[in-house]
């Protein structure tokens, strides 16, 4: 496993701070001691392409209770997504692709990651995988522009989830489990106000909803700059 570095924390930190826990949660770098809890169970598993590129992984002991048993609402992808997208947002430019449930023994047991786990005062509450990949090296510096390129360009046929939104608001999931047919949200956009072009969950771009051969279109607007579409 490889050693931690301010990346690393800010991940952890930026991850904790967004999980849907009652307390924040600690970060804690696991060492190799035998004595620890294991790294186990189904995890919440995500890849980052940018530069430099990751994988990440998240499991929380008690999380099945953190969301409603047979809703079908509410899926640990949805809650533990946002978390996973902060955590991944201070590795700079790039995508979060879509996160699923599975076994992250692929990137628990490599030696490029760096596992924290998760602590709640004093019991364990869960673990944190994290493994960075930029020119073979764990960490590494600043990659040229030809390296990201090439990175790039392997990934030129990848299908990505190009999403339209109107408006957003937050609602706790008791709202959400009482909702019923004939409800109305409010969101937070005005009428006519321009539609956010999401990318993976990325802002990339605004656009105008239209109507093409009886079909929701979007007419793009404005085009944004990295730094636009990270704010």
């Amino acid at each position: 496993m490889t050693a931690t570095t301010t990346i690393h924390d800010e991940a952890a930190a930026a991850l904790v701070a967004l999980l849907p826990t009652t307390g924040q949660l600690r970060p804690v770098l696991r060492s190799p001691s035998a004595d620890l809890p294991a790294i186990t169970g189904e995890a919440v598993l995500a890849t980052f392409v940018g530069s430099p590129s990751a994988d990440v992984a998240i499991h929380l002991v008690d999380a099945p209770s953190v969301t409603p048993d047979g809703s079908g609402l509410v899926s640990l992808v949805d809650l533990f997504t946002p978390a996973l997208q902060a955590a991944t947002g201070v590795l700079g430019t790039g995508v979060l692709g879509e996160a699923q449930l599975g076994t992250a023994s692929d990137i628990v047991t490599s030696p490029d990651t760096v596992v924290f786990e998760l602590w709640d005062t004093t019991d364990f509450a869960g673990w944190f995988a994290l493994r960075i990949r930029t020119n073979g090296t764990a960490t590494g510096g600043a990659a040229s522009d030809d390296s990201v390129a090439a990175k790039l360009n392997r990934i030129n046929d990848v299908e990505m989830a190009l999403t339209v939104e109107i408006g957003r608001t937050r609602m706790s999931v008791r709202d959400v489990l009482a909702l019923e047919p004939g409800a109305v949200i409010e969101l937070d956009r005005s009428a006519g106000a321009p539609a956010d072009i999401m990318l993976n969950g990325r802002l990339i771009a605004h656009g105008e909803v239209v109507v093409v051969d009886q079909d929701y279109a979007v007419r793009v607007t404005r085009i944004l700059d990295v730094q636009d579409g990270l704010s």
